[in-house]
């Protein structure tokens, strides 16, 4: 039997779990201490998807600025990266600075290390601040932080899918900008609670690999204009 081998923990901020990467066979995950694995470098066809379905929206776009709140493995950033042209700018966003390293390092060869990419900027901090921070800045803002509106590993993130944190992104969003949420499941609230901010609001279920595995949640909310 191939052993499962841990290569490195993380500590994450403002909380009391760790994040920790392994190695099996030729397979990466992260797993979260007392939660069991997060991620995987064998299944990732819905992070695909959240990028592909959010970038088909704004491609057209001259210029289009991308937010990704969450790194992960990666998987995301390359995708999107794939489905714009030379002329977009994205910005990651990702809090935990050994993702950042991992990404860099034992990770980057999974995803193509999308990192390099010219047209990426990454920066060291929770997405939240950006958000506060800019006003009708991006024409999309992917959301791939945590479980979903019911998060895991910080319960800060929490702020992001409550009223508050979806004003936040509706402000950071030019007018018709998308705001996409990876989710593992449905949340009835969450959808209301963004229809309430001014989304127009599209649910679709994708599978985690290809058209096997389990299902996850992707919300599709566009930006209305208010009159």
């Amino acid at each position: 039997m191939i052993p499962r081998i841990l290569l490195d923990t993380a500590a994450i901020p403002g909380s009391d779990k760790e994040l920790r990467l392994y190695k099996h066979a030729k397979d990466f995950s992260i797993d979260i201490s007392g939660e069991g694995e997060l991620m995987s470098s064998r299944v990732h066809g819905s992070e695909e998807a959240l990028a592909e379905l959010t970038c088909s929206r704004i491609v057209s776009r001259i210029r289009p600025k991308v937010l990704i709140g969450g790194l992960g493995m990666g998987f995301t950033l390359a995708a999107a990266l794939k489905h714009l042209g030379t002329n977009a700018e994205l910005v990651i966003a990702e809090l935990v600075p050994k993702v950042i390293e991992w990404n860099r390092g034992p990770l980057g060869e999974e995803a193509g290390n999308p990192l390099l990419d010219k047209r990426v900027t990454v920066k060291e901090e929770d997405v939240a601040k950006i958000l506060k921070a800019e006003n009708q800045a991006f024409d999309a803002i992917l959301l791939d932080v945590d479980n979903g509106p019911n998060g895991l590993t910080h319960h800060d993130n929490d702020w992001l899918y409550s009223v508050f944190g979806l004003h936040a992104s509706y402000q950071a969003l030019k007018p018709r900008g998308i705001l996409s949420v990876w989710s593992a499941g449905p949340d009835v609230r969450f959808s209301k609670r963004l229809r309430q901010t001014g989304f127009k609001v599209e649910e679709i279920r994708v599978h985690a690999y290809g058209k096997k595995g389990g299902k996850c949640l992707i919300w599709l909310a566009e930006k209305t204009i208010r009159l």
